[in-house]
């Protein structure tokens, strides 16, 4: 528990200080928050970075895969040297160079249900950087259990979308509401089979890192709303999204 900034820290967090929505209350908040990161690909690269740079105390980076070279298109957090080597500890050396006060743990095991669960309930809030839809419907249903806030985002081709699930908040709608499950259909396209444009994962990861920042600082965010980017007429829309009162995972029945 940290109880005040020191000097260093009043210097490098003070354009946080200096915004009346965070000032030096919400940067010491930050401070003390414990954050996960599932996924350190082309969203956790930016989400890691912000993160870390932003003062969250506390990080948990979950990736059992490797880096490889196809990976450098877009994921901005490994390099060349780094080929090989397992996401989440490539991720935690770029920070060690950016942030040495974040405290960094790393995962590099597929986490089944109550290992994940285990993660979840010891931190503040859970980012959703995967590039599947098992693993984000797998978050979704245990951080709803466990009324822990998750942040999604995901991006594919030319199209990113963004939400907010702040589950400590009654009523809110959860991302199976949004996105129905559908037994025996394919559900894991991602970036490898369609192509991704690179920048376009560097704005939704950061937009991820904002709405991390205002949940853990109780600031208005993107829940209960979705926010799609259409990279190439970059066109923004946002919609209100309404919860399933047949949700199998967040219906009250």
């Amino acid at each position: 528990m940290i109880n005040e900034l020191n000097d260093e820290q009043l210097e490098r967090y003070g354009r946080h200080i200096l915004l009346d929505e965070i000032g030096y209350e919400g940067q010491l908040t930050l401070a003390n928050k414990r954050v996960a990161i599932v996924g350190l690909g082309g969203l956790g690269s930016p989400v890691a970075l912000y993160m870390a740079s932003a003062g969250i105390g506390e990080l948990t980076l979950i990736d059992f895969d490797s880096v490889e070279l196809s990976n450098l298109q877009r994921q901005l957090i490994h390099n060349e040297q780094r080929i090989g080597v397992n996401k989440a500890i490539s991720a935690k050396q770029s920070i060690s160079i950016l942030n040495q006060e974040t405290r960094v743990n790393t995962i590099t095991d597929k986490l089944d249900d109550s290992k994940l669960e285990e993660v979840i309930i010891h931190h503040d809030l859970i980012l959703d950087c995967t590039d599947n839809f098992d693993s984000r419907y797998q978050l979704n249903r245990l951080c709803y259990q466990h009324k822990t806030p998750l942040v999604s985002g995901a991006a594919i081709r030319w199209e990113g979308q963004i939400s907010t699930y702040d589950f400590s908040k009654k009523e809110q709608p959860c991302y199976q509401c949004l996105f129905p499950r559908k037994i025996n259909t394919p559900s894991n396209e991602s970036c490898t089979q369609s192509g991704v444009v690179a920048p376009l994962l560097g704005i939704i990861g950061s937009m991820q890192a904002i709405e991390a920042i205002k949940c853990l600082l109780n600031l208005p965010t993107l829940n209960g709303k979705l926010t799609i980017i259409d990279g190439l007429t970059m066109q923004i829309r946002q919609f209100n999204l309404i919860k399933d009162p047949n949700c199998p995972t967040c219906n009250n029945k």
